[in-house]
């Protein structure tokens, strides 16, 4: 099968983490007779740096006629003072507006032999949840600005109902194939925003009458997940709680580096690591690529290789039940290179 993707080395430790990525993902098309066709494409600071734009249409345009888009992370602090829209974060923003990849998923993986994170062992042993994330409404996307003066600040947000009924569809059809339960997380004691969401969601639940629906305010789901992690299944929520909620969950799984993300929408798919560039790491050779490799897994899911996408995960959590790990999820004396990851869950795949 022929596969045509979009990469996006990104920023910081991107282009690390994308060529080990990338080494699996060859090794995955020799064992099952696979094409896959890789097109660099530039965005974040790259092109800022080069092109005065942190997404210029040239990518956008390459990423609309591929099939998939393979994207590592953007950000640079020597950009971080930049005006709005022309901050490498402000590339990825715009490619997902354009792109309306409005489903972000994140599946909070944790893995029982890794020892790093500091919640109870007993809290996390059947962790097994996604979160569903609105990706290009909200806050994040609303009207911004500031007074004549400087001294006033303003960011609306804003959601219409088709926004959530689409996303909210998504959600309840994965709950039908997992536990059926979804949780909406919102702030609906204070925000309109948040009512409507309500008031909608519990709609849609009318028509999956198999589906157990329950509703947390932010600041109780956040508790929740570190106390009680056990209870979700699907977690279905705005952008910026989405964002908050999935970085949080990292402290379950032990790394933000572990990961992965696809961002859904009517005709593309883009698959990412959830964490952000570590520009204090870049060329270091310690990144963890396991995040971004297994957001390709997510990407072979999506093409429909369901056993490809098994033996890619077999493959990580092979590497991680022997220890063969970056320092960020063992002992820095016994890590590996974040090379050296991608070269054992290559000849894993070769060798099975």
């Amino acid at each position: 099968m022929i596969k045509n993707i979009s990469v996006i080395e990104g920023d910081g430790i991107g282009p690390e983490i994308i060529q080990q990525t990338i080494k699996v993902l060859n090794s995955v098309a020799i064992k099952y007779d696979h094409d896959f066709r890789y097109q660099n494409v530039l965005a974040g600071s790259k092109a800022i740096d080069q092109l005065g734009n942190p997404m210029p249409e040239e990518t956008i345009n390459n990423c609309l006629k591929s099939d998939a888009i393979l994207f590592s992370c953007v950000g640079d602090p020597k950009h971080d003072h930049n005006p709005r829209g022309m901050r490498p974060e402000d590339g990825l923003l715009k490619l997902r507006k354009k792109m309306d990849l409005y489903c972000n998923i994140r599946p909070i993986i944790v893995f029982p032999k890794l020892n790093k994170s500091p919640i109870k062992k007993k809290l996390l042993k059947k962790v097994d949840f996604i979160i569903y994330r609105e990706l290009t409404s909200g806050i994040y996307f609303g009207k911004k600005g500031r007074s004549e003066n400087g001294e006033i600040a303003y960011d609306y947000c804003i959601y219409s109902k088709k926004e959530i009924e689409r996303i909210g569809e998504m959600a309840f059809q994965a709950a039908m194939n997992r536990k059926k339960k979804v949780t909406l997380v919102d702030k609906a004691n204070v925000l309109e925003t948040s009512r409507l969401w309500r008031e909608i969601i519990q709609k849609i639940s009318l028509d999956y009458p198999n589906v157990n629906l329950d509703f947390l305010y932010i600041d109780n789901a956040a508790v929740q997940i570190i106390m009680n992690p056990e209870k979700f299944d699907i977690i279905l929520t705005d952008n910026m709680f989405g964002d908050i909620l999935s970085d949080e969950s990292c402290v379950l799984t032990s790394s933000l580096g572990l990961l992965p993300s696809a961002s859904i929408g009517k005709y593309q798919a883009m698959f990412e690591p959830i964490h952000g560039s570590y520009p204090q790491a870049k060329g270091k050779n310690i990144a963890n690529p396991l995040g971004c490799i297994l957001s390709a897994s997510m990407m072979l899911e999506y093409f429909g290789m369901h056993k490809e996408k098994n033996i890619l995960e077999a493959a990580v959590k092979n590497s991680i039940e022997n220890k063969v790990c970056t320092q960020d999820i063992v002992n820095i004396e016994s890590s590996y290179t974040t090379e050296e990851v991608g070269n054992y869950i290559e000849k894993y795949i070769l060798n099975q």
